[in-house]
């Protein structure tokens, strides 16, 4: 697995301090980009909250999710959650360590009473004194929120500053990245009043007890979901549901629960989203398929890297970004003169970098700027990256029509067919997942090789030495050798 250190320098830590006849809630931001560009200290928001006791305990669960893993827990967990300002709201967001839930907190702007909402997105230090002051507080006293430094800190910028050194897995960022393909592809499923959404997930199980014995579906029944043994027409697919723990946080002040997930068909445990509704705000967990299962091997996003053309069409929609907090891909389409379905593959490109999430509730996609290499997740994806080596050595050769191809991969040879414009594959992984994690190497480097790409340049040449390389994705989203199945898939 890749990883990196990731250097937060704060101007100090963030804090909850009495204020007047409030509190002032001050979270101090790290290394961010706006619509000037750069900045040390980025400010997005100075103004009051309408529900400060709701706003604190959403901003909690969003830190647990970031301080937690749910699988292999004995592993350290602790990332800095993300704040987007939108114009209109803020947008708190955080995986856990294990990359399997996703967590995301709007302030819309009926829970914001203030000065406007600034643009960008930076880290926020949500360190343990600010969790231990922010469990702490009681009532609706004024909470003043300020997002950034305040005018002192600006002008002392070159004291001493707060510097946390956090291993940053490769994984975070693609876990952005896939969450957003997966979470495009969900309909609202169910609703439940506050009183139906707080017995049902004070009823589920808080250990792991349940998602070693698989997947557990829910079905809506009247106004509650009930459980079912099976997917049956209508189910939705809960995996994990001790992964639902951080929404404990709000359940007195919940108004409402929204489910959102994919249809329902066969066996196989799929994502699905968890809304709780707030005054004034959302708190959503995204949960993976599996507990041991992380958003970063999912595979959405591999087809819209494996072209030159959706590259070059990200490049132009990034210009047409605008911070907004809805993107409509029909009018990306008008500016651009490109089709709506070429957008589409253009934001999930973008969604790579970090520069595009998707919101359920609005069934929109949004900007944000992740202060992060633009390539960086797809040169380190481990499918990708032996897809390419296996383009830049000529391991491909497509056969007659096009229906079928031949790649030579090690020692094997594997076959890849398209039906209708759905490849499959003879390897190890097409058998394991047919499909439902994205393509297999095998697979990607034929449709790289069919629209005419060579794999060279950096992202091949980095590839050179992994051409026999197993690119299966683990838990964390890195590889798994051969030998685990006796072959290369």
């Amino acid at each position: 697995m890749t990883r990196s250190v990731q250097a937060f320098a704060y101007s100090r830590p963030s804090a909850l301090e009495s204020a007047g006849g409030g509190r002032l809630l001050g979270l101090e931001t790290a290394g961010g980009l706006t619509p000037a560009g750069a900045e040390a200290h980025p400010r997005f928001f100075s103004g009051f909250l309408t529900s400060p006791l709701t706003a604190a305990r959403g901003l909690l669960a969003v830190a647990d999710v970031a301080a937690a893993r749910y699988h292999q827990r004995e592993l350290r967990a602790s990332l800095d959650p993300v704040v987007t300002g939108n114009g209109d709201r803020l947008r708190f967001e955080a995986f856990s360590g294990c990359c399997g839930v996703y967590a995301r907190l709007d302030v819309l702007k009926e829970g914001l009473d203030g000065a406007a909402t600034g643009h960008g997105t930076t880290n926020v230090d949500v360190n343990n004194p600010l969790r231990e002051a922010l469990s702490r507080l009681a009532g609706d006293d004024p909470l003043h929120l300020r997002v950034g430094p305040d005018e002192l800190a600006v002008t002392t910028l070159d004291g001493p500053v707060v510097e946390k050194k956090v291993p940053l897995p490769d994984r975070w960022l693609r876990g952005f990245a896939e969450a957003q393909v997966v979470c495009a592809g969900f309909d609202l499923r169910a609703e439940l009043t506050a009183a139906e959404a707080v017995r049902f997930l004070r009823a589920l199980p808080r250990s792991s007890g349940s998602a070693s014995r698989g997947a557990m579906w829910v079905v809506p029944a009247g106004r509650t979901l009930r459980p079912t043994t099976r997917p049956v027409p209508g189910a939705i697919c809960l995996p994990g549901p001790e992964r639902l723990a951080a929404l404990q946080r709000v359940l007195r002040q919940a108004t409402g629960l929204r489910v959102y997930g994919p249809p329902a068909t066969g066996g196989a445990a799929t994502a699905s989203a968890w809304e709780v509704t707030l005054p004034g705000m959302r708190l959503t967990l995204t949960l993976s398929p599996e507990a041991a299962r992380g958003f970063s091997g999912e595979g959405g996003v591999l087809e819209a890297l494996a072209t030159d053309e959706a590259a070059e069409d990200a490049e132009l929609i990034s210009v047409l970004l605008a911070w907004e907090p809805t993107i409509d891909p029909a009018d990306l389409a008008g500016q651009s003169g490109l089709t709506v379905a070429r957008v589409r593959a253009a934001l999930t490109r973008l969604g790579t970098a970090g520069r595009v999430g998707y919101d359920i509730a609005d069934a929109a996609y949004f900007h944000r700027e992740l202060p992060y290499d633009a390539d960086r997740a797809e040169r380190h994806n481990p499918r990708l990256v032996a897809a390419r080596a296996l383009v830049a050595h000529g391991a491909v050769r497509v056969e007659g029509d096009g229906a079928t191809a031949t790649v030579a991969s090690g020692e094997r040879h594997y076959r890849v067919r398209d039906t209708r414009g759905a490849l499959s594959c003879t390897c190890q992984w097409w058998a394991d997942y047919r499909g439902s994690r994205g393509p297999c190497k095998h697979a990607l480097a034929v449709l790289m090789t069919k629209r005419g790409m060579t794999g060279h340049g950096e992202a091949g040449r980095a590839a050179t030495e992994s051409v026999a390389m197993e690119s299966g994705p683990t838990e964390s989203g890195g590889t798994r050798g051969a030998s685990a199945r006796g072959g290369a898939r």
